[in-house]
């Protein structure tokens, strides 16, 4: 993991917690049915909420991600749905916590463990990036964020196709190293890895610990 002293952290800095929703983490949901193995994606959830505790604590942003489609799949590429099906999890089709990967039922909510308070954005997207068809840029923006902490699942689609998005936007980018997760240890290894190359082409990488005790070290939010 990289040393945080080159460059502490600002105000200007949000959390980016990415789709901790029980379609992926609970073994009922969509995950569990394209036969990713949840529990190892439930590792990521210790290191979330070390870092959500210290963002709240100093009253940084905090924003949450969902993966999901509208009721009708007008927004769902069939690409992606001829894609999940091969998977064995058709998107839209019923399972134990609502229709697979469709907004506002049980599974595409988030996890007890991270919900989200009143205050703090959630942002609904239809693709892997957080960016893509969202207004997350837009809340960025309004809120002076420059600086991004990102965790969640699965390191290798959401977390890494919104990391690159938002390394091409021009934001400072930290990756909590395991406050993320994959069904596949070596693709989340490989992940983290492409992150610090070349000089840190993608920002940095980082434990929770770290990035927590660095939050830790800000001032206040002024009132």
């Amino acid at each position: 993991m990289s040393d945080l002293a080159p460059m502490p952290l600002g105000r200007d800095t949000a959390l980016l917690v990415i789709d901790m929703q029980r379609d992926f983490l609970d073994p009922r949901g969509y995950a569990a049915h394209a036969g990713l193995n949840t529990a190892l994606l439930r590792a990521a959830i210790p290191g979330a909420q070390r870092l959500l505790h210290a963002a709240r604590r100093r009253g940084l942003l905090v924003i949450h991600t969902r993966e999901g489609h509208c009721a009708d799949l007008s927004d769902c590429p069939s690409t992606k749905q001829q894609r999940a099906a091969r998977a064995g999890a058709p998107i839209g089709t019923p399972g134990p916590l609502g229709r697979l990967l469709v907004r506002g039922e049980h599974g595409h909510g988030i996890v007890d463990e991270l919900a989200p308070r009143a205050d703090e954005p959630v942002v609904d997207k239809p693709g892997y990036s957080a960016f893509h068809q969202t207004d997350l840029q837009q809340i960025l923006a309004a809120q002076g964020i420059h600086e991004l902490v990102l965790c969640g699942v699965t390191t290798e689609v959401c977390v890494h196709s919104t990391l690159r998005a938002a390394t091409d936007l021009g934001y400072r980018c930290r990756l909590a190293g395991d406050a993320c997760a994959s069904a596949f240890p070596a693709l989340h290894q490989a992940a983290l890895d492409m992150v610090t190359v070349e000089g840190g082409i993608f920002g940095s990488v980082h434990t929770s610990a770290e990035l927590a005790g660095a939050i830790d070290t800000l001032p206040q939010e002024s009132p």
